[in-house]
């Protein structure tokens, strides 16, 4: 698989005794995004907690630039340059934004990182909101901070499951520039789950189609058609 970053081959997981993920595999290229589409329940967010360490790989196995690290623990891949970006973000809603953002540093091992200008940079909104609590923020500021948070880690690989999800449009429209200046001037590898495919279509070069926990189709952006939108994204 030449000019992978990350190759999963053959991954099952799930919860208890169900099986969610069933021989999924996928690469995603160096300084490229890559989309993980499907319904809504066929298992791309559990895909994802896979690949990131949150959930035990089954069977199956993951590689980041080569080395096996199918039972390395989350904080492991975070240091090697995984970031996740979970659906629903996540962010703490109690502390400050500042504090959200810094506790992103902590993944790299730095006992007391600072928040680089870059990320205000694509997340300009978020240096004026810096003492505000997170709670208080919209989706959409939530789903920056988010992102920002991410970033301190100064990741290789950013898994970003369904960004767009309950966003406003004008927002949605600054994440969609923020990925892809991310992967331009950072060279940032980007794996996203997303529905939406005008969103997909803007920012992604190759997409996986996943359905029952399977990954059945795969190919560039310009080798996605309707019927293959049709048989793994509408509801029959």
């Amino acid at each position: 698989m030449s000019g992978a970053l990350l190759e999963v081959e053959g991954l099952s997981t799930g919860y208890g005794s169900a099986t969610v993920v069933r021989r999924a595999g996928l690469e995603v290229r160096e300084g490229e995004v890559t989309c993980l589409l499907g319904r809504n329940g066929v298992g791309k967010t559990t895909f994802l907690k896979a690949v990131m360490g949150l959930l035990p790989a089954w069977e199956g196995t993951v590689r980041f630039r080569g080395e096996d690290l199918t039972h390395a623990p989350a904080y492991r891949r975070a240091r090697l340059g995984f970031a996740y970006v979970p659906q629903g973000r996540e962010i703490l809603p109690q502390l400050s934004v500042e504090e959200n953002i810094r506790l992103g540093g902590f993944a790299c091992a730095e006992s007391a990182p600072g928040i680089p200008d870059e990320i205000f940079a694509y997340f300009p909104g978020l240096r004026t909101m810096l003492r505000r609590r997170a709670g208080n923020l919209s989706g959409g500021q939530q789903q920056q901070l988010a992102f920002a948070r991410a970033l301190m880690a100064r990741p290789r690989l950013l898994l970003l499951d369904e960004p767009t999800e309950g966003i406003q449009p004008n927002l949605v429209e600054d994440i969609r520039r923020a990925i892809l200046a991310m992967n331009r001037e950072l060279g940032l590898t980007v794996l996203l789950v997303e529905q939406k495919m005008a969103f997909v279509r803007s920012v992604a070069q190759h997409y996986y189609a996943m359905d029952r926990g399977a990954v059945l189709s795969h190919g560039s952006m310009a080798e996605l058609d309707d019927a293959t939108v049709r048989r793994y994204l509408e509801v029959s």
